[in-house]
């Protein structure tokens, strides 16, 4: 895991989103095509503004996954992912070659099964990750499953994820939202060739000190990152704030 630190959100994300650019750009140029995972979530709005925005990229050889969506969640819901994907990124780009969304309103045992089988059929080349205020990876709230190699599964959502989710102003009441997901595993992440890790945000301090500097623990489920070769953590002065050894802002 390599750790850079950016005076702010805006820098952060415009960092991220040129990163993971490259990424795709070397990838059609070496292969023809480029399969990539997108995340959700406040964390990444200037990341994906930023990748948005860049240059030189044919998205017509681009394949696109994402991380979770809940389960029973329309998707004219305001939380819904799918909806997110759509109006912040899908809708601002010309067609991709392939999009695989989450649907949350199916069976979840059927679309656990279409959605394995299409990520097996594609090497990720870029994931874009974020890390949650309890340190989850995706939905893999702690304890998360390090163990399972199916490629998503069920999770059930614990009382700090809904909280973070209520607090992000996606819902009116804890009430409201929903108890469970479907998530790309964490070993399914792992497999992706780079992680690009966004996580702007003093109220994620303390996850990303945990996640930097505990050892590996599926109490702290993105500490998973510390054992990908090539996973690139983006931080602002704000989320890095906890860190024993800081490295200098860029």
């Amino acid at each position: 895991m390599n750790v850079n630190v950016f005076k702010t959100n805006v820098d952060l994300g415009v960092a991220a989103g040129k990163a993971a650019a490259d990424i795709i750009r070397k990838a059609i140029e070496e292969k023809g095509a480029s399969s990539i995972i997108i995340a959700t979530g406040t964390s990444q709005f200037e990341t994906l503004n930023q990748l948005i925005a860049e240059e030189g990229i044919d998205w017509g050889k681009v394949s696109m996954f994402h991380l979770d969506e809940y389960i029973g969640l329309s998707v004219t819901h305001g939380a819904s992912f799918r909806k997110y994907l759509k109006e912040r990124f899908l809708d601002k780009l010309p067609p991709l070659k392939e999009v695989f969304l989450i649907n949350g309103e199916v069976d979840p045992e059927a679309e656990l099964e279409r959605l394995s089988q299409a990520i097996s059929q594609h090497a990720i080349d870029v994931a874009l990750v974020g890390i949650g205020e309890n340190g989850h990876l995706a939905f893999n709230d702690p304890p998360a499953d390090f163990d399972t190699n199916n490629p998503y599964l069920v999770v059930n959502l614990d009382e700090p994820c809904r909280m973070q989710q209520l607090g992000e102003g996606w819902f009116g009441s804890l009430e409201e939202v929903p108890q469970q997901a479907i998530s790309m595993s964490v070993n399914q992440i792992m497999k992706s060739s780079v992680i690009i890790c966004s996580v702007p945000d003093v109220r994620k301090a303390t996850a990303v000190k945990n996640s930097v500097e505990q050892e590996v623990s599926n109490l702290f489920p993105a500490s998973i990152l510390q054992r990908h070769g090539q996973c690139e953590l983006y931080l602002d002065e704000a989320s890095a704030s906890q860190l024993s050894e800081r490295p200098a802002t860029v």
